[in-house]
């Protein structure tokens, strides 16, 4: 995806309650959402009495190497996991989740997709009454909220938090005798539920974590929904009453984030992908020899793209899979030699002709810029850039680490004069209209702020990354 290296999503989730081998599927289940986060991974886990668990930095693979899966798959047969990047809070060790820590009434565990937006407010004053964060990250402050007395004391403790919560998240918390999944009430990050052959639930955030363990797929926790896994099976209750709001089901999930093997808000990622590239070749038609996706995601778009158009498709790029998504690097020059190091242009298949090169996004573009100026060194002819999405011009403060306004390249600067900084004989991007209507889903289901600055949940102020200089890696 063009500069998604330079945004973040946060987090994916698994959950599974009661199977005895609910540990190894948690790490089944996080390897394939591993797109979803690279930065830290973490697994929680219940025997019925007392909670353990193991959190890191790196990827699954590295943080739950040698015999340490073993070790933790002793310790019981409920868990939940979680693979992370930051968008509120920094990439450290003391952010890494699940969030496992004592209160009160115990021990709970709790791991957070998405981004609380009133997370600075709820913050400032807890420390103000001497309250003490372990780490920098949003979700922390699910923690404080559950741990007041005064919320513990209401009658459904769970629903009252998540009244005091804005923003968007898909969260698990794991009890000694229970798994509890929510999503907010605008549905914003995906979350659903699949069933064991025994059937044990597993809670993930994305179906390609069910397809991996060979869990059917149940259903879509809903927007504003409480579902509980425990003894008796499984239970749901809403916790807005009669004040579910219209959905604002993130888009940008299918646009990149999601994996194209998954169903989020009701269809399949790869279908709509696909659909919005041929909806991209009626819209902005080019005269060229080839279509090249710009890898991975651009795939789905760019064999729609060429087949609505009858431009043959082809692989301009070879992709190194050791490499990782480039995304995930916090510096420029750093972004830049991942792309390097994971992008190479097929010479042969470049060499004289005139392109269609098609992009999910463009954020800053100047990875963008450096891809589209390795293809002209190929020898590429004619270089027509195509990007099955709008121009991104606003940020985002559900979940997604975009720069701040002036750094995206969309804003304040015309088509034209973005087609200039890359060096490129033209450019177009899919209309906003155009996107929604390759989706099921009415218009207004959808949220697409960072298009159109139309947010679904009032901001007031720009949440920022905390420092987290000071914390140390963590074994639970």
């Amino acid at each position: 995806m063009a500069d998604m290296r330079e945004a973040k999503e946060a987090c994916g989730l698994v959950g599974i309650y009661g199977h005895p081998g609910a540990v190894e599927k948690i790490y089944l289940g996080l390897h394939a959402l591993q797109h979803r986060g690279q930065e830290s991974a973490g697994i929680a886990i219940s025997d019925g009495e007392r909670l353990v668990g193991h959190t890191g930095m790196g990827l699954v693979s590295e943080v739950f190497s040698g015999d340490l899966q073993r070790q933790l798959s002793e310790k019981g047969n409920t868990a939940i996991g979680h693979v992370r990047y930051s968008t509120t809070g920094s990439s450290c060790a003391g952010n890494a989740q699940p969030l496992l820590v004592e209160y009160s009434l115990g021990q709970i565990a709790v791991a957070h997709n998405g981004n609380l937006v009133n997370a600075p407010l709820l913050r400032d004053e807890y420390e103000a009454h001497g309250h003490i964060f372990q780490g920098s990250s949003d979700s922390e402050i699910i923690i404080h909220l559950m741990a007041k007395p005064t919320h513990i004391a209401k009658p459904d403790p769970i629903a009252h938090v998540l009244n005091h919560l804005q923003g968007s998240y898909s969260l698990l918390f794991l009890f000694p005798d229970k798994i509890v999944a929510a999503r907010d009430p605008y549905g914003i990050r995906p979350l659903c539920i699949g069933k064991l052959e025994d059937g044990a639930y597993i809670v993930a955030s994305e179906t390609c974590a069910l397809d991996i363990v060979d869990a059917e797929f149940v259903r879509e926790v809903e927007p504003g929904e409480i579902v509980t896994l425990d003894k008796n099976g499984i239970h749901s209750r809403s916790f807005t009453g009669e004040q579910t709001p219209t959905p604002a089901h993130c888009i940008f999930e299918q646009v990149y984030f999601a994996d194209p093997s998954s169903s989020i808000f009701g269809e399949n990622v790869h279908r709509v992908r696909y659909n919005m590239g041929r909806q991209l070749a009626k819209e902005s038609p080019v005269d060229a020899d080839i279509v090249i996706p710009v890898p991975n995601c651009a795939r789905c778009a760019a064999q729609g793209f060429a087949d609505e158009s009858g431009i043959p498709y082809d692989r301009g790029f070879t992709v190194s899979h050791y490499a990782g998504r480039s995304f995930i690097e916090p510096s420029q020059p750093m972004r830049d030699l991942a792309v390097k190091m994971k992008l190479n242009v097929i010479r042969e298949v470049v060499d004289g002709k005139k392109l269609v090169v098609i992009e999910d996004s463009v954020v800053r573009g100047t990875t963008t810029r450096g891809k589209m100026g390795a293809l002209r060194r190929a020898g590429a002819k004619e270089i027509h850039l195509r990007v099955a999405s709008p121009p991104i011009r606003f940020p985002c403060f559900y979940g997604i680490d975009f720069p701040s306004k002036n750094e995206l390249i969309a804003n304040e600067r015309t088509i034209e004069e973005i087609r200039d900084y890359l060096g490129i004989d033209s450019l177009a991007y899919l209309d906003l209209n155009g996107m929604l209507g390759c989706t099921k889903k009415p218009d207004d289901n959808y949220c697409t702020a960072c298009w159109s600055g139309k947010y679904p949940i009032p901001v007031d102020m720009a949440s920022t990354k905390f420092s987290c200089e000071r914390f140390q890696q963590k074994l639970f």
